[in-house]
């Protein structure tokens, strides 16, 4: 399951990269939690088929974030933020709850 969250994550972070066909039948498998076999039947192709694509769709999503680090990187920030928000004053938390805002707008 864990797994599932974090493709979750890249899609929100690379989705915009992949294809169209990528994006939705992701979104079916990652998102909606399709079976391969209802997604096989929504997009007309097989079992093996949506399997292969979700396989590739997950592996470009890795290499994007292996090059790129966006995820990490934004994983890293939320707990700076976490602990400051810990450490710190009401204003403080409340400037940190807008800096969080603004990362996830």
């Amino acid at each position: 399951m864990e797994n599932k969250f974090r493709v979750n994550d890249l899609l929100d972070f690379y989705g915009v990269l992949l294809t169209e066909k990528q994006r939705e039948i992701a979104s079916y498998y990652y998102r909606e939690d399709y079976s391969l076999q209802e997604i096989s039947e929504i997009s007309g192709t097989s079992r093996a088929a949506v399997h292969d694509m979700i396989k590739r769709t997950r592996n470009e999503l890795e290499k994007y974030e292996s090059l790129l680090h966006l995820l990490e990187s934004y994983e890293n920030r939320m707990k700076i933020y976490e602990e400051i928000r810990d450490h710190g004053d009401k204003k403080i938390g409340q400037l940190i709850d807008r800096l969080i805002e603004t990362e996830n707008n």
